[in-house]
């Protein structure tokens, strides 16, 4: 049996839920990023989206900055730089996984 390339206990689990990879992916790519764009990209619900960003905040991986349009509040978020870290370090975990199951596909690691 082969050694797996990473520990998956090891996974960060602030990134690892699919709605917070989700908005790490966005905010990576585009950089800031307001709060219904957000919401209309990821096709989920306010209350949903509010409690995966306050998560990633809370962590220390976004920054919120609320300021008012006329009567309206308007929410941007950005990645910190430890969110930078953190979404690196999960993707380069996942870039050894697919490698070593890429790896057993072809036949050039024995299991």
């Amino acid at each position: 049996m082969s050694q797996l390339p990473f520990d998956f206990n090891g996974l960060d689990t602030a990134v690892h839920g699919p709605l917070r990879l989700g908005i790490l992916t966005i905010l990576h790519m585009d950089g800031p990023v307001d709060f219904t764009a957000l919401k209309k990209r990821l096709t989920v619900a306010d209350g949903t989206l509010g409690l995966h960003l306050q998560k990633l905040e809370a962590v220390g991986y976004l920054r919120a900055n609320t300021v008012l349009h006329g009567r309206r509040p308007k929410t941007t978020y950005r990645l910190t730089a430890a969110g930078r870290k953190a979404f690196g370090e999960y993707l380069d975990s996942m870039r050894r996984l697919l490698d070593a199951v890429e790896a057993t596909r072809h036949g050039h690691v024995g299991g």
